[in-house]
């Protein structure tokens, strides 16, 4: 016997809206009796996190921990679909164990990947395990449906918190605290008390599609620091002139009132030449809002800006562009962030003007970007998401070497050695002086690439439009108005003249409460809007009405076609090591299903 998941043209991820197909390919090598074959499209969201020894300020309850007492689990489905490969779904259960010849057999299923994740809606988690016996999967009795076949039992996942969003990128980065995992499972059934069901399943890797993005302008994000370096030494009149030889005081009176002796003030002091220190400002430059995507390069821009009128040069020695990315896992009441950095790009010994001599303070220069427009982001960035127990954000830190006057690097070795022997040639001109700038994004959007749907997004608008109508209140039609010149001009204006509005009345609660009791009417009087009313003792509570799924959500249920044509190709991914690996999590956070 052999089971074998054959997926039909899998692309190296999937996405929303995506379908996937494929065969469930059973071998046998003799007659078997077969009581159904299921085949489940699930995705998990797992986080597991130690427990503080005291337990202090977690409220976490003693039920909820492990028999270890240090470790605690949580574990949301965030896709779960489940169909029937044999027999027909659409068929009612077989009144007895169907026997397949030995042999090949092959049985196709077929999914379409949501929009957004299923442990969010409490209806879909109600009716799985049999709690809802209306309509839905487990329309069976107890925790098994479709006739005998066993379903998740979903009241775990309606005692955890969950946030409808978009499902989120497979990703394992953090092995014992948290994965994504996105897999096809198959159960085959098999009747007995002492046969146990054949099991297989198959990973996936999965990227979401990417947010409608918001309209192009010329509005920027910056991050910008100013930066004045250091005075230099006083440099005197002297240091420019021919230096005298160390013999020069053996020479007497024969050597006074040469030129080489430095040039005084009034006061008896050397005189100085002043130069002031440059002072530059640097800014970094995203368009705002601040997004940027997977496997494309940064939209950055780099501008120096003059301060002060220095006649000094300023150079660019080195560049360097980190991404930081935070996840942050929740489990119960604990939260762990963890911080990884990717290095997009590293530059050292560069050699960019980024102030020129004779520029008038205010002058901005912008610095070429070919250092980075070339370097798209690693695979290995996923896009920014929320589920209901892990998220990631990012940010952006570029950090700039400025040199105020040639850098040290450009100076060739034989100039340096001639100046430790005394005998450099621009022997009065000081070392360049170098500085670090840190420029900091504390909040940046990355994006998967993946841009939806024409349609998706117009759904989308729509659903908007009609939720905020529904939130407006009913507004009254306005009253057509008539100038006093107009008022008696002809008949044709007569209709459109209304009549002044009257003043309120004060006294109408009255004579409608005495009219309503006078017909054996009761009519409560007016509620007060800072005391709205209560219920009667013994009154029940109105069932409460669950929301209907969203536009988009339905749109997306509706559309047909991929979101990326069949042989386009996709960004690569690797936000999983291994897609088909064991879990790493330990075996207490494993969910049977």
């Amino acid at each position: 016997m052999s089971i074998r998941i054959a997926l039909e043209n899998p692309p190296e991820f999937y996405t929303n809206l995506d379908i996937i197909r494929g065969q469930v390919v059973l071998t046998l090598s003799r007659p078997e009796q077969i009581g159904g074959i299921i085949v489940k499209l699930e995705g998990e969201a797992k986080s597991a996190l130690g427990v503080p020894a005291d337990g202090s300020g977690t409220g976490i309850a003693q039920r909820e921990r492990t028999p270890t007492g240090d470790v605690i689990y949580e574990n949301h489905k965030i896709l779960y679909k489940v169909t029937q490969a044999f027999p027909d779904e659409k068929t009612n259960a077989l009144p007895q164990p169907y026997v397949l010849a030995a042999g090949q057999h092959r049985f196709p299923f077929q999914f379409k990947f949501p929009f957004n994740n299923a442990c969010g809606d409490p209806v879909a988690m109600a009716k799985l395990g049999g709690l809802s016996g209306a309509g839905g999967i487990a329309s069976g009795s107890g925790l098994f449906g479709l006739g005998g076949i066993r379903v998740m039992d979903g009241t775990k996942q309606l005692m955890y918190s969950h946030v409808t969003k978009t499902l989120p990128p497979s990703f394992t980065g953090f092995p014992g605290q948290c994965e994504i995992r996105y897999y096809v499972k198959v159960t085959i059934q098999r009747p007995g008390f002492f046969k146990e069901n054949w099991r297989m399943q198959t990973g996936l890797k999965f990227l979401p599609i990417e947010p409608p993005r918001p309209p192009k302008t010329n509005h920027e994000a910056y991050a910008r620091r100013p930066f004045a370096f250091r005075p230099r030494s006083p440099r005197t009149n002297a240091s420019s002139k021919k230096r005298a030889s160390f013999f020069s005081g053996w020479t007497g009176s024969s050597n006074a009132g040469s030129s080489s002796a430095p040039t005084t003030t009034a006061d008896g002091k050397l005189a100085t030449e002043p130069e002031v220190p440059p002072s530059i400002e640097m800014s970094a430059r995203l368009p705002h809002p601040a997004i940027i995507t997977c496997n494309q390069p940064i939209p950055l821009r780099l501008i120096a800006k003059k301060l002060a009128g220095s006649d000094a040069e300023i150079f660019l020695t080195a560049i360097q562009i980190d991404l930081i990315g935070q996840t942050e896992v929740r489990c119960h009441d604990l939260i762990n962030t963890e911080t990884s950095r990717w290095v997009i790009v590293s530059r050292q010994g560069l050699s960019i003007p980024v102030s020129r001599l004779g520029d008038p303070a205010g002058t901005e220069v912008v610095l070429p970007n070919d250092i980075w427009c070339n370097q798209p982001l690693p695979n290995t960035v996923m896009p920014s998401f929320v589920t209901c127990n892990l998220s990631r954000e990012y940010q952006l830190e570029v950090k700039l070497g400025l040199s105020w006057g040639k850098p040290v690097a450009s100076i060739s070795h034989a100039t340096t050695a001639s100046s430790i022997f005394g005998r450099n040639k621009n022997e009065g001109t000081d070392l360049a002086q170098e500085i670090h700038l840190p420029l900091h994004f504390s909040s940046v959007e990355v994006y998967s690439g993946i841009a939806p749907p024409a349609a998706l997004i117009e759904a989308m608008k729509q659903g908007k439009n009609k939720r905020t109508q529904s939130q407006r209140p009913p507004s009254q039609p306005a009253r057509p108005t008539t100038s006093s010149s107009s008022a008696g001009t002809g008949p044709s204006t007569a209709p459109q003249q209304q009549p002044p509005a009257l003043p309120p009345r004060t006294n109408t609660a009255q004579p409608s409460t005495a009219a309503g009791t006078a017909a054996g009417v009761v009519v409560p009087p007016p509620a007060d809007p800072l005391y709205p009313p209560q219920l009667a003792p013994g009154e029940m509570e109105p069932p409460y009405d669950d929301a209907p799924p969203s536009y988009d959500e339905a749109m997306a249920e509706i559309m047909s076609g991929p979101v990326i044509p069949d042989g386009m190709p996709r960004p690569a991914y690797s936000g999983v090591t291994n897609e088909n690996e064991p879990s790493t999590l330990p075996a207490g956070g494993n969910e049977k299903s």
